[in-house]
């Protein structure tokens, strides 16, 4: 194999890959990052088995072929160079000769024949999405997932793909985020799918804010198509609870609030909540909103705003992190916070199809 490849376009590529390795793999292949060339481009893979990562970039190909080599020492060697362009050749025993300007140095690498296949999708249902509008799905609902790991079914986010709308869904059962879009594809094709944090990470860190994005899915894996890069990973195999009889009905009392005076005022009033226990409380009047934050042997602090509500004296606490959230993923000038009273769930709704369900914090 023989290579010219610009320096930014295979830095870029192994950026997107070589997060999904994972360091104290037991395999050594697994340490390395697939180069596969071929027709004028160069074709970089990484996996830790359940999820692969790959994206290719153009090169000029004098000699195809395929050979593994380190991720951390191949990217290290690119991201220094001081020229913009480099030649790699790769003997037949996978010792790569990287030569720019006057710099020159071999790397040994593993033959590609260890290097597990590609995962295959057999019949695959197949969605077209925007990529801008799926990421921003993502990033209103994947942080209320669970981290726990005794937990699995909610180490994830639940994609429902049923009647034309695509349903992206985190729960930890404390709360719970839902964001809804229109979304065309043939009536066979509805299908639940849970997608491991891990991926939707990668996605979220890869994904660009515009063009087109496929997604394939079988009952076991999916794949996501996007700007040259193909991301493949496992599901996570099980029923996901149903997320809508969670969402309270009839909650008669809308505050109407300013999101970023809203998240800026919790910010400063959380800075005197030790844990997540103590909370921060929202004492709501007609028009008005005070927020207390206290802390034993710590002390208190309060801010008051005006907000649009004409209902009930209502007094009800929440976690601040998890009060946040939402309101830092959501772009829009207002939200509206939609209350029962003091003990049932609160939620966050936007002008978007979204919901946000929170569970108070009893605290006296």
């Amino acid at each position: 194999m023989k290579i010219k490849v610009k320096k930014e376009a295979i830095i870029d590529g192994l950026q997107k890959v070589q997060s999904v390795i994972n360091p104290r793999n037991a395999l050594p292949v697994l340490s390395n990052v697939l180069f596969r060339a071929e027709d004028g481009k160069l074709e970089l893979t990484a996996t830790d088995m359940s999820m692969t990562i790959r994206a290719t970039v153009e090169a000029e190909v004098i000699k195809p072929g395929a050979t593994t080599l380190p991720a951390k020492r191949i990217f290290g060697v690119f991201r220094e160079l001081n020229v913009d362009e480099a030649t790699m050749e790769v003997s037949d025993d996978n010792i790569a000769f990287i030569k720019a300007g006057s710099y020159s140095s071999r790397i040994h690498g593993i033959s590609e024949t260890d290097y597990p296949s590609l995962p295959e999708l057999e019949e695959p249902k197949t969605y077209t999405l925007d990529q801008g509008a799926f990421r921003n799905m993502l990033k209103l609902a994947s942080y209320a997932a669970s981290i726990d790991p005794n937990r699995p079914l909610l180490n994830g986010v639940f994609l429902h793909f049923n009647n034309n709308k695509l349903s992206v869904v985190a729960t930890d059962s404390r709360r719970l985020a839902l964001v809804e879009q229109e979304v065309d594809f043939p009536a066979d094709a509805g299908m639940e799918l849970i997608v491991p944090l891990k991926t939707i990470d990668e996605l979220l860190r890869t994904m660009g804010d515009t063009g087109n994005l496929t997604i394939l899915a079988t009952p076991k894996q999916i794949a996501f198509q996007f700007d040259g890069v193909l991301v493949i990973s496992k599901l996570t195999e099980g029923t996901y609870p149903n997320f809508r009889q969670v969402i309270p009905q009839g909650a008669s009392n809308r505050v109407v609030l300013e999101r970023e005076m809203l998240l800026a005022a919790i910010r400063r009033t959380s800075q005197l909540v030790i844990d997540a226990i103590s909370g921060v409380k929202l004492m709501f009047t007609p028009n008005r909103l005070e927020i207390l934050a206290a802390a034993p042997e710590i002390g208190e602090a309060r801010e008051s705003m005006d907000v649009k509500y004409k209902g009930p004296e209502i007094t009800i606490a929440f976690n601040p992190t998890f009060l946040m959230d939402p309101l830092k993923a959501l772009t829009t000038d207002e939200v509206y916070l939609d209350l029962v009273d003091d003990t049932n769930p609160g939620m966050i709704r936007s002008t978007i199809n979204f919901v946000y369900v929170l569970m108070p914090i009893r605290i006296s």
